[in-house]
């Protein structure tokens, strides 16, 4: 054998696995699919906008799909970071409210698994970043409220669909002191398509960022290492450095070294 040949096992056993990165999100019907056969049209599909993997893989994660039927506390002791993905609405009963005409369609099934996966990762101190729905859901996770639907006619349109998601529409100031103040700066332009929003703060959560008509875009927990944002910074041109910043979490030797002990055990 060569010296080239045999030192491939040696190089790559000495590599670094790159972090797992867990990823959430929606289950569809399989008759919403035009492509279903029709033998199948009774089965369900997990499903997932091909953005969160490709922004987690671009930063230097191994994303992975969590199914629902997986045991939420089981998922978190193996994973290294999680992403709670956006979505449909969270159902409002969830924090004592009740749907309106405006509700997109609700999922308690999926908002039962991504509260007990963000109640998993928060116990664990796994890194932690909400998106969208995401932020929503940690908002409630941490008994907040939502704003059921924002008002049609405000300084800032949030629910802009018309524009394609990698277009910047409105701006976020970034409060000083907060991670995602180190992570960007004092300000930053997003895209926007929401029509919920933070009510009443979650325990222990941060404002971390505002629109210009105070429309809350994104908090921080900071006893965990856990960030929500309101925009998709998986949608914008680039590697975002939110996921940087998410890695980087996950990388960090002394919380991952606790981690894979526990795995070990």
């Amino acid at each position: 054998m060569s010296a080239l040949a045999s030192a491939g096992p040696v190089a790559a056993a000495a590599r670094p696995a790159a972090p797992l990165v867990g990823i959430t999100g929606p289950r569809l019907h399989a008759a919403e699919i035009s492509t279903t056969p029709q033998i199948l049209l009774h089965a369900y599909c997990d499903a997932h906008y091909v953005f969160y993997p490709q922004a987690v893989a671009r930063a230097g994660g191994l994303p992975v799909h969590l199914p629902r039927e997986a045991d939420p506390e089981a998922v978190v002791a193996r994973l290294d970071a999680l992403v709670v993905a956006g979505g449909q609405d969270v159902d409002p009963r969830r924090y004592g409210s009740q749907p309106t005409p405006t509700s997109s369609r609700v999922d308690p099934g999926r908002d039962s698994f991504e509260l007990a996966l963000i109640e998993a990762a928060l116990a664990r101190g796994l890194p932690l970043l909400g998106i969208c729905r995401g932020m929503q859901l940690l908002n409630v996770a941490r008994g907040g409220t939502l704003i059921d639907d924002l008002p049609p006619v405000q300084a800032v349109e949030h629910t802009l669909v018309i524009y394609p998601p990698e277009v910047r529409v409105h701006a976020v100031e970034l409060a000083p002191g907060t991670a995602l103040h180190d992570i960007y700066g004092p300000r930053i332009e997003v895209n926007s398509f929401h029509h919920q929003g933070i009510g009443a703060l979650g325990a222990g959560l941060a404002v971390a960022g505002t629109a210009p008509d105070g429309i809350v875009e994104a908090v921080e927990l900071p006893s965990a290492c856990a960030i929500g944002v309101q925009w998709h910074p998986e949608m914008l041109p680039g590697t975002d450095p939110l996921f940087h910043w998410l890695l980087r979490q996950a990388t960090d030797h002394e919380a991952r070294a606790a981690r894979q002990e526990r795995r070990a055990r």
